[in-house]
């Protein structure tokens, strides 16, 4: 009888834990929200990889829709509204050896813009930047080939992780 007692304590006490908000792999939405508008991440950067913009922003699409159950909407009323412009596409010298470059690194930027409609204490502006190295004997247009998915799913995650995660 006590066990029971304790297990249904237990379950009473988890339930007020996790009754406040939606919390799927480390994702935190509050049960208010229930849209989001994710614009097209355009891109600014000196160099232009022209399939950067459009698979960022149908993964990103994919990655919310599929890890959240926001509806998207493509309104100005959505309670969360994302927006992103790749602003860094660079290529520098990542390691030397013999006197030659022996290793490239591309990085790459993108200013993201979070406006809560609900809250607009929420709302932020973040850099996110990651670096994909690449061996120096590759053209920049042989890296992209062999990184893009790399790319893709690293900025994807990258920008996931700052828009649903409180760390």
């Amino acid at each position: 009888m006590i066990s029971k007692n304790k297990f249904t304590a237990a379950w009473a006490l988890l339930l007020v834990l996790f009754s406040g908000c939606y919390t799927f792999k480390d994702v935190s939405i509050p049960p208010e929200v229930k849209t989001i508008r994710i614009n097209y991440i355009e891109n600014k950067a000196r160099y232009i990889n022209p399939q950067l913009s459009p698979q960022l922003t149908d993964k990103l699409r994919q990655k919310i829709n599929n890890q959240t159950r926001l509806t998207q909407v493509q309104t100005d009323d959505a309670h969360y509204d994302v927006s992103g412009t790749i602003t860094g596409y660079t290529v520098s010298t990542a390691a030397i050896s013999q006197q030659q470059a022996s290793s490239n690194r591309l990085t790459v930027t993108i200013e993201l813009s979070f406006k809560n409609n609900l809250d607009n204490t929420k709302d932020f502006e973040a850099s996110v930047s990651r670096n994909f190295d690449f061996a120096a004997t590759l053209s920049l247009q042989q890296a992209e080939a062999q990184l893009s998915e790399t790319i893709i799913q690293n900025m994807v995650d990258e920008i996931f992780n700052r828009l649903f995660s409180n760390w």
